[in-house]
């Protein structure tokens, strides 16, 4: 018997294409999806995602809407051959996937959300000019060090903001912070990896955009959760509406804690991952982390039909 967890994706998942396929293969399902996206923001949300350009698609506020609309496609159609998962979780935006998953958003509310979430976190950016990097081959500690003494010798903002696995951190500030931090990792070895993000996500810096974010969810309804939801800031499983509100005012300046989420699912008897939306980036995470569990990646329409397939041979719980 498999237990199982949807992951969504967050941003640095987007591509050019993205859910063109799933629209096309099943048009009464995911492509009415793109469709209603469309009507919902009276923008061309779909074209962009299947065209680009990819300068356009990289811009913060289109960014967010676009992975979430693509990744809720991909649910649909899971949606309709498969049973609920037994929990759900998302990468920073993807929590927001998670908790329409989960019932606790309806998606148009969600949708709106994010798109004035992207608006927010690019407007930071506009007024603070700041930079994300990934880095890889050190622990958490060194990590941390290496923030510390960039903040000590710049007095600029730079932080920890995604705790990824092991050996894999993200780091959040201004241009020079980030950029005096990643030349300490260097010199501890570590590969230093720039990502293909609009703003300063999961740092102090995003304070400025909370309350305004906080304003937007409390117009929001939030249901109680049908399915389990583990929330990025605290890595615990949300049991309300309420809970799971604040989870997304706090997740905007704090951590998203990946590595510790992902163990909370596998003790709460998860054994098999599924990534639900583009890119490949959560499967490879649960991959390294859990060698002998089972990822799926069910993004372009292929994939999807494969990860029905084999989850339909199996028996669920």
């Amino acid at each position: 018997m498999t237990t199982t967890a949807y992951l969504f994706p967050g941003q640095g998942s987007q591509r050019p294409g993205m859910g063109r396929d799933l629209a096309e293969r099943y048009p009464e399902v995911c492509g009415e999806v793109f469709a209603a996206a469309d009507d919902v923001l009276g923008l061309p949300l779909s074209r962009l995602c299947w065209d680009g350009p990819a300068a356009e698609l990289q811009r913060t506020e289109i960014t967010q809407p676009a992975v979430f609309v693509a990744s809720i496609a991909a649910l649909r159609l899971l949606e309709r051959s498969l049973p609920e998962p037994g929990m759900v979780a998302g990468h920073s935006l993807g929590e927001y996937t998670a908790l329409v998953a989960a019932g606790v958003l309806d998606w148009t509310d969600a949708l709106r959300l994010v798109r004035r979430r992207g608006e927010l976190m690019a407007a930071v950016n506009d007024r603070t000019p700041g930079a994300m990097v990934a880095i890889i081959g050190l622990s958490t500690l060194d990590v941390i060090k290496c923030c510390g003494e960039a903040m000590v010798t710049t007095g600029e903002v730079v932080e920890v903001a995604n705790y990824n696995d092991d050996t894999q951190h993200v780091i959040s500030g201004t241009l020079a912070g980030v950029a005096a931090a990643a030349v300490r990792a260097r010199g501890r070895s570590a590969k230093v990896v720039p990502l293909n993000v609009g703003a300063p996500f999961h740092c102090s810096l995003m304070r400025a955009a909370q309350e305004h974010l906080d304003a937007e969810l409390s117009r929001v309804r939030f249901h109680d959760p049908r399915v389990p939801v583990v929330a990025n800031v605290s890595a615990t499983v949300i049991q309300t509406g309420e809970a799971a509100r604040g989870a997304l005012r706090q997740q905007l300046v704090g951590a998203v804690h990946w590595r510790q989420s992902l163990q909370r699912l596998v003790d709460h008897g998860i054994d098999t991952f599924v990534e639900v939306g583009p890119g490949r980036v959560l499967t490879g995470i649960c991959r390294r982390m859990y060698p002998d569990l089972t990822a799926h990646s069910a993004a372009e329409a292929r994939r999807v039909e494969r990860t029905i397939h084999e989850l339909t041979a199996l028996p669920t719980g």
